[in-house]
């Protein structure tokens, strides 16, 4: 998970702005010097988290897992402010050149929201129906644990040995949020408890004739290493002996502990329900959107979107002459067969292939929109059995910095008939090209800004281009089809429902069933994806307002670069703006695009 802030950037470059002043020795020495700190201290805090080594390609504590008790939330928060200060008394902030000044700007409003939000750590559900460390640890040896040599499989084993330590650490931070009346709602545990079942189901824990994920990760991988055959069953043994005699009893003790816990859960379903909730929301408002929008601003920008949306719907139904209401046009989206592939493995490779062939024909058309684009590789699965059925539509994984792993879209297609042909075009953009692999694999490689912008994170920044990019090709001309030109309206329209449904939901409190009502009138989605979506709104308050938000915001900076530069304008460097400073709060996106209107009007 990204971690969401807001930041307040004040644009002061002093007497010392500008070419000059980035020449200037006093200013190359300083900027050198906070660089060199934020590069110390991110570098410090993944040696501190071998999972976030592991996630970067690092080999360094390649068999351990992070250690998640109480006492590590409380060092991080020590180091926290300690970073904080020596910036705040170590470094001349106007001898700083631009992009050192954002750093510094942004690490210090980071640590301040983590001081800040330090009080609301608890104010979460590590395990629930999207994802959890149940899931977590699995699909990170899956995904994340690369085998390329012995030692890589001996560290493989000696992870699913510490599942147990992982689990029992779980245990007691769930007991502990129980402790301060933060529980799951009721409806997350049977979903929970499958997945958890899921995991531990095939062999070696049962004789079902089919591998279990974890035991058929590992088999392949080390088949896939060149090694004589004692070593080969040494170490198959190993594995299989530490998944029957830890990871199922782990798993086991988990299932046990969620089965009791159940027992008191209740359907509250919004964070009002929590100590201090509706404070709690804002705050989540605030760093998720990176603005000062309030929940009853949020909400009424939704319903504003909502309309306006089902008007550009109508005329799509004029287009291919439906004759009905925008409820009954609904229907027929949802239940005509033209629309969906087969739901068997044929079928769902030619979604994969489709989906392939949208990225390919964009990556062609790239140099009509951007200046810089990202040297990693994108490739494109489906979502693994073990979580398809929890897991959401579709999701980007970042590639590895070092290049040794692509950047991955995601698509679930447990079931066909949750993945319309009329939606893979925007949502192939989104995921993938020129979504967020243009995004955060260019993020990565880009040079002169430190690591924690680099491969940091902030949700409307990055789903806000996302959402834009869903945009961008009906600008070019695509989406030909006018069902598919439907599909990126319907796709629009469920994050212009999210800001009303999340609002409803955490301020309004609104039920789970009227939010699910809600989406059911709107939306031409399933009752099904009406229900995940509504649960991942109350599982992740907050979360899902920042699309629409950063799309609007994007657009609107792109309005404003338009109506400075006339003629003048240029997509390609209206991109690289947006893009090369690495992610970005929304109110720092503004002054960053300010500054290049500046520089334009100079000449």
């Amino acid at each position: 998970m990204f971690k969401y802030l807001v930041v307040t950037l004040i644009a002061c470059l002093g007497p010392i702005a500008g070419l000059q002043a980035e020449e200037d020795p006093r200013v190359l020495a300083e900027s050198k010097k906070a660089n060199d700190f934020f590069e110390r201290i991110y570098n410090e805090k993944v040696d501190r988290f071998p999972e976030r080594q592991t996630y970067l390609g690092i080999k360094k504590d390649y068999g351990e897992w992070n250690d998640a008790a109480e006492e590590i939330e409380l060092r991080e928060l020590a180091i926290t402010k300690e970073n904080m200060e020596w910036l705040k008394s170590s470094i001349d902030y106007d001898l700083l050149d631009l992009q050192a000044k954002i750093s510094y700007r942004l690490a210090i409003q980071n640590a301040e929201d983590a001081i800040r939000n330090f009080k609301y750590r608890h104010y979460n559900y590590p395990v629930n129906q999207m994802f959890g460390r149940h899931t977590d640890v699995a699909s990170f040896l899956i995904n994340m644990h690369l085998v390329t040599e012995v030692n890589d499989s001996e560290a493989y084993v000696s992870r699913l040995k510490g599942i147990d330590r992982v689990f029992d650490q779980l245990i007691e931070n769930l007991k502990l949020r129980e402790s301060i009346g933060v529980l799951p709602p009721k409806f997350v545990y049977p979903r929970v408890i499958e997945s958890c079942e899921n995991i531990i189901s095939g062999a070696p824990f049962h004789d079902t004739g089919e591998d279990s994920a974890l035991w058929g990760d590992f088999r392949t991988k080390l088949k896939a290493l060149e090694i004589d055959e004692p070593q080969y069953v040494t170490l198959k043994q190993e594995a299989s002996e530490a998944l029957m005699e830890v990871v199922k009893p782990a798993y086991e003790r988990l299932i046990s502990f969620l089965k009791e816990q159940e027992t008191r859960a209740t359907t509250e379903d919004g964070v009002w329900k929590f100590k201090d909730g509706e404070e709690f929301y804002s705050e989540s408002l605030r760093m998720t959107t990176t603005t000062e929008l309030s929940s009853e601003e949020i909400h009424q920008i939704g319903l504003k979107e909502v309309a306006r949306i089902h008007n550009k719907m109508r005329g799509i139904m004029k287009k291919v002459g439906f004759e009905g209401d925008l409820q009954a046009f609904f229907q027929f989206m949802r239940t005509d067969p033209q629309f969906y592939y087969p739901n068997t493995d044929e079928g769902k490779q030619q979604y994969l292939d489709r989906a392939v062939a949208v990225i390919d024909d964009m990556r062609e058309r790239l140099d009509a929109l951007f200046l810089t684009k990202p040297e990693a590789e994108l490739t494109v699965k489906r979502v693994e059995a073990f979580r398809e059925k929890s897991a959401g539509t579709a999701f980007y994984q970042r590639p590895a910095p070092d290049g040794s792993r692509p950047g991955i879209y995601y698509a679930n297609l447990y079931n066909t008939a949750n993945m319309p042909k009329y939606k893979l075009e925007a949502l192939a953009y989104h995921e993938g090209i020129p979504g967020h692999h243009m995004q955060l694999a260019l993020a990565q490689q880009m040079e002169g800004i430190p690591k924690f912008r680099k491969l940091g994170g902030y949700t409307a920044y990055i789903e806000g281009w996302g959402l834009y990019c869903e945009l961008l090709p009906k600008e070019m001309g695509l989406y030909q089809d006018p069902y598919s030109d439907f599909g990126r309206l319907s796709m629009e329209l469920w994050r212009a429902c999210r800001l009303v449904v999340d609002t409803g939901i955490h301020a309004k409190k609104w039920t789970r069933e009227q939010g699910i009502a809600y989406y059911r009138e709107n939306t031409p989605d399933t009752e099904r994806d009406c229900i995940r979506m509504v649960e991942r709104h109350i599982v992740m308050a907050s979360q899902a307002t920042a699309y629409k938000v950063g799309m609007l915001k994007i657009l609107e900076l792109r309005e404003k670069a338009k109506e400075r530069l006339g003629e003048g304008f240029d997509i390609r460097e209206f991109h690289d703006v947006i893009l090369r400073g690495g992610p970005l709060p929304l109110t720092v996106l503004e002054q960053m695009v300010d500054e290049y209107l500046e520089d334009k009007a100079k000449g």
